[in-house]
Formats: structure tokens, C-alpha cells, sequence
């Protein structure tokens, strides 16, 4: 679209986002392009090449891990692993704080730093989480935890010591290299960034991990068929679709689209080149004859085999997929096989997108028209399922209100809140007719007489706290605030926060903060007889009367922007 004005590619230099780039830079004409890609020096060989073609637009490069913190973007993830203190970084970044990890994210700062307006995402997302050998970690910390229960056993400090710092070096570099928490922060961070900045659309190159075959695919990564990793990456994928279909449905973030090829990508050239091995050049080495005996040597020294020369090999260079010889590639291809699909048909159709087409290959599209939505059955019968538990609640004298089971902790809090409301004023008016302490003071005594609310309330893990805020009326746990630890410190900022997210709050200033909220639902009301059916909106509260669960929807609407929009 004309307006789009500035356009990130990430991944812009590989093999898929390059010829993005081309047909964005030839059909569309922005004032700039962002290309990001992870190595410097194939982004800046790229971009001479696109300068020349496009003196029109604006290119920029930029280079670097996106998936860790601003500083290690340019980091080996090797490397990265092999510091106590980097890998404690990482964890951070993983397990934090999420307003923390945010600021620190080298994808957040990209984003805020060029704000643009379309994200066009072609990197393999699956490979680069899912490919980190998690499987290899995981068997490697089994094995320790089985030496160190001997160690224990015989209680050799000596070997203890020298275990344990091999078994803190594993188990962090296990815990930083699961697959779902890296994909969830990452998801979490670059919708954060663009809503932040305004971007109009997420376009996502994404991937089926087996190029459209199924679990029959014979060519993996291992003995296994199919291999451990190559179903992580297709876990990671879909996982990453899923993720992507709830970005969609998010007020005040952007369009959201996924194209998923389903075959193998290619290609870039047919060259005859030397070969290389995790961007190493492989070496093609003298061979040995070795007597075949009880043990069987995997991985022998380097150094006792003579270099003849570097491996050359004619072949397809199928850019992140990898480099094929000419029998490789024939059988990938072939008919029945993998096949393949080439970088400018994924191109165009990645251009009719950002311009608004509809392609018919839009993966998230695909599942919105798929899904069973919300029914007029159902409808009908949640309210012959609300009546029968209002009756049930007089006959027995009870109060089903919230269990805590649905959650958040706030959601059970609002819920007791707005019940202790009703039971005691019934209407917005009334509560809106009196003062803030005299409310305090009246849903006070009013627990205190009624033992069993009070101590349903504190059974499920809800916290009562009192008019004065010094006293908490409680039971054996507290859900909030969430902590792995038995006790914790609490300064009044905590405890304002805590009673914010998961507390029975009776302290005045909480029942201003509900009179403000009447107040709005009632200023709603005013049209609802002269605009007929249009007055009635996500804004409008109906009832006259305090009715829990539409009071503490409207809020989730309007004050948390947790609501629906398809």
C-alpha cells in the first residue's frame, strides 16, 4: 500500500526474504526498507546489489541475533552458553519479567528504532528455537543425575564438586533452550513492539517443518524416522500458527498473516564450491582401515588423519536449507518426493498480501473460516443455565460466585467485590449514593456475620484485606502474589499491587475506584431509546441492577481490553 511507508524484511537476505525485498522494492516503491538479517556480512553483500537495482528506495541494513537481548545480538550462541553469567542472563530474559526482557529484546529495539510500518517475517522461526539439541541435553543431564545419585551414594566429595559444576552448566543450558518458552517471549515481544509503534501488518513466512510430507518423511537428521528434531520443528511451527491466530484476535495490534510453504524452497544458484559445515569449510581426509573390536570409536581426533584438500562439490545451493549435490537434489525433488516451490512464487503471493488480496493461502485467514464459533443455541441456554444456579443459590443459601478455577486470581477477586456490592446495595445508584468509607464499613461487618462467604472466600486462596489495610483475613495459601517461595518480604507498594491483582479489597479507596467504574456504566445508558439497536455496544451495561458477572465482563471489555473481536 502507498501509505506503508517504511518496510522491515527480517530474514531480508536469505534465500526467501531477498526476493521479497525485490518485488516490495520494484512493485511497491516505500521510502525505506529495512533488511535484517543474522550475518553482516551477507546483508551487506545483498544490499550493494539491491542499491543498484533500487536507487529509489532507502535501504538500511541491520544484523544480528533477534531472538536474545540487544547486546548479545551479535554474539555466537556457543559462546553465549559458555559463561555462568550469560546463561543466567538468558534465563533471565526467558523467565523474567516480561516489561524487563521487553526493553532489553535487540527485536523490540529494532522495531521502535525504524517503526515500521509492515513487518514481512521470512526467518525459519522453528529451526532457529527448536534446532538447539534439546534432545542431546536432555540425555546428557539424565546421565548426570545418575552419576551424581552414585556420587552420592558413596559419598565422594571430591567428584561431588567437579559433577556439580557440569551439572549447573547442563541443566541451565537445558532450561534456556526449551523450545515453547523462547517461541512464547518472542511472540510476546515483537507483538508488544508493533503495537507499540503502530505497524499496520505482520506478514509471516512460516513452515511445515517436513516441506508438506508427513511422518513418513524420509529425510531426517538422525537414525529416527522421523527424527526427534525435525518434530520439533513442525511442533514449533504449528505452535507458532497458533500463536500467531491469537495475535490476530488482539485489539490495537496489527493485521496478522501466515503463508506456509509446503515444500522445499529453492533455489539460489548451481555452483561447483567448496562445501561447508556450520559455515566451516569441510576437509576431505586420507582414510584409515581400523580393525573393528569391542568399542567402536565415533569421533576421532581430527589431527590423526591427513588433509589432503578442501571438499568441493558441484551442487544446489538451496540458501538456509542447505547445500545439495546433484543425487540429493534430483530425489528431493522428484515427483512424489518433497518436490519444490520457488522464492518468487512465495514472493508474489507475499506481495499480493501486504497489498490487501486475498491469496486464498493466508494460514490464519484459512483457520478463522474454519472454526465453530459461537452459537444462538447456546445463547438461549445460558440463561436457563443462569436461573437454575440462582435457584439453586436460594434454595440452599449458598453463593456461587467463583471458585478460583477459571482464573486469574482478579477475576475471583472482582467477582467476590461486586457480590458483596449487590448483596449489600443492590443497584449502581445506591452504591453510587454512598460514601466510600461508609461502603468499607458496611462489607466489613457484613463479612464478619456471614462465616460461611468469608471463609469461602479465604478457602480458595483469596485473601480478605480490611477497611484499615493492616490486617489480612485469610486462609493457608494465597494465590497472589504467585511465588515458588514459602514466605516473602511485603512493603505497602507490594501489598497495594497484590490487593490490585488477587484481594478482597475493603479499604475506601477501592470502592472509589468501583464508583468511578458505575459511574462510566451508567453515562452508557443515556442513549439506549433513541438509537435502537446501534446504542447498544461493548460499552453498554444494561442492567439497573449489580448483575457479577456482566459487571466484571464490562470491565475485562473496557478497562482491560480483554475481549473478543472476531
Amino acid at each position: 500500500m502507498n501509505s506503508d511507508r517504511t518496510i522491515l524484511v527480517l530474514g531480508g537476505a536469505g534465500l526467501v526474504g531477498s526476493q521479497i525485498v525485490r518485488e516490495i522494492a520494484r512493485e511497491l516503491e516505500p521510502e525505506r526498507i529495512v533488511v535484517a538479517s543474522l550475518y553482516r556480512g551477507e546483508v551487506r553483500e545483498f544490499l550493494r546489489d539491491a542499491r543498484r537495482e533500487f536507487c529509489n528506495v532507502d535501504f538500511v541494513g541491520a544484523w544480528g541475533d533477534v531472538f536474545v537481548r540487544d547486546e548479545f545480538m551479535e554474539e555466537n550462541r556457543r559462546r553465549l552458553m559458555s559463561t555462568r553469567a550469560r546463561r543466567d542472563s538468558l534465563y533471565q530474559d526467558l523467565f523474567g519479567a516480561l516489561d524487563d526482557a521487553y526493553a532489553r529484546s535487540g527485536l523490540s529495539q529494532l522495531i521502535r528504532r525504524y517503526r515500521p510500518n509492515v513487518v514481512v517475517d521470512c526467518i525459519n522461526t522453528a529451526t532457529a528455537i527448536s534446532y538447539q539439541d534439546i534432545e542431546s541435553l536432555s540425555k546428557q543431564a539424565h546421565d548426570l543425575l545418575n552419576q551424581l545419585a552414585q556420587i552420592v551414594d558413596h559419598q565422594d566429595l571430591t567428584a561431588l564438586n567437579d559433577l556439580g559444576r557440569e551439572l549447573e552448566q547442563n541443566v541451565s543450558a537445558l532450561l534456556i533452550s526449551q523450545s515453547l518458552p523462547q517461541l512464547i517471549r518472542h511472540v510476546q515481544v515483537i507483538h508488544r513492539a508493533m503495537s507499540e509503534v503502530g505497524t499496520r501488518l505482520y506478514l509471516k513466512i512460516g513452515t511445515t517443518g517436513t516441506g508438506g510430507m508427513g511422518l513418513n518423511i524420509p529425510y531426517t537428521h538422525s537414525e529416527d524416522r522421523p527424527s526427534f528434531k525435525l518434530m520439533s520443528k513442525t511442533a514449533v511451527g504449528f505452535a507458532h500458527t497458533g500463536l500467531m491466530f491469537l495475535m490476530a484476535r488482539t485489539p490495537d495490534g496489527p493485521l496478522v498473516k501466515e503463508l506456509k510453504p509446503a515444500a522445499m524452497i529453492g533455489y539460489r544458484r548451481v555452483a561447483y564450491k567448496s562445501v561447508k559445515l556450520r559455515g566451516r569449510p569441510q576437509m576431505r581426509y586420507q582414510s584409515q582401515e581400523q580393525p573393528l573390536g569391542p568399542r567402536l570409536l565415533l569421533r576421532g581426533d581430527e589431527n590423526q588423519y591427513e588433509r589432503l584438500d578442501k571438499l568441493h562439490m558441484a551442487g544446489v545451493d538451496t540458501g538456509e536449507n542447505g547445500f545439495f549435490a546433484r543425487g540429493e537434489f534430483e530425489t528431493i525433488t522428484h515427483p512424489d518426493q518433497m518436490e519444490f516451490i520457488t522464492p518468487e512464487e512465495i514472493a508474489q503471493q507475499a506481495l499480493l498480501e501486504i497489498k490487501g488480496s486475498n491469496t486464498g493461502y493466508d494460514v490464519i485467514a484459512g483457520i478463522d473460516s474454519s472454526l465453530l464459533n459461537p452459537s444462538y443455541r447456546a445463547g438461549v441456554l445460558r440463561q436457563t443455565a443462569l436461573d437454575k444456579l440462582a435457584r439453586i443459590e436460594e434454595e440452599t443459601g449458598s453463593h456461587s460466585v467463583a471458585l478460583g478455577q477459571l482464573g486469574p486470581p482478579q477475576l475471583s477477586k472482582l467477582l467476590y467485590e461486586a457480590h458483596l456490592l449487590k448483596r449489600n446495595y443492590g443497584t449502581l445508584d445506591a452504591v453510587l449514593a454512598a460514601a466510600p468509607e461508609e461502603i468499607a464499613r458496611t462489607l466489613f461487618d457484613y463479612l464478619r456475620h456471614d462465616e460461611i462467604l468469608r471463609t469461602t472466600i479465604i478457602s480458595i486462596g483469596v485473601p480478605i484485606l480490611t477497611p484499615a489495610g493492616d490486617c489480612l483475613i485469610r486462609g493457608p495459601r494465597l494465590n497472589i502474589p504467585e511465588s515458588i517461595y514459602r514466605e516473602i518480604d511485603a512493603d505497602r507498594a507490594q501489598i497495594d499491587a497484590w490487593a490490585a491483582k488477587g484481594w478482597v479489597d475493603l479499604r475506601p479507596g477501592n470502592f472509589r475506584l468501583w464508583q468511578e467504574r458505575f459511574e462510566r456504566m451508567q453515562r452508557t445508558k443515556h442513549m439506549l431509546h433513541t438509537r435502537g439497536t446501534s446504542s447498544v455496544t461493548m460499552k453498554t451495561y444494561l442492567p439497573e441492577t449489580i448483575e457479577i458477572g456482566a459487571v466484571v465482563a464490562w470491565l475485562f471489555n473496557n478497562e482491560d481490553g480483554g475481549h473478543r473481536i472476531k
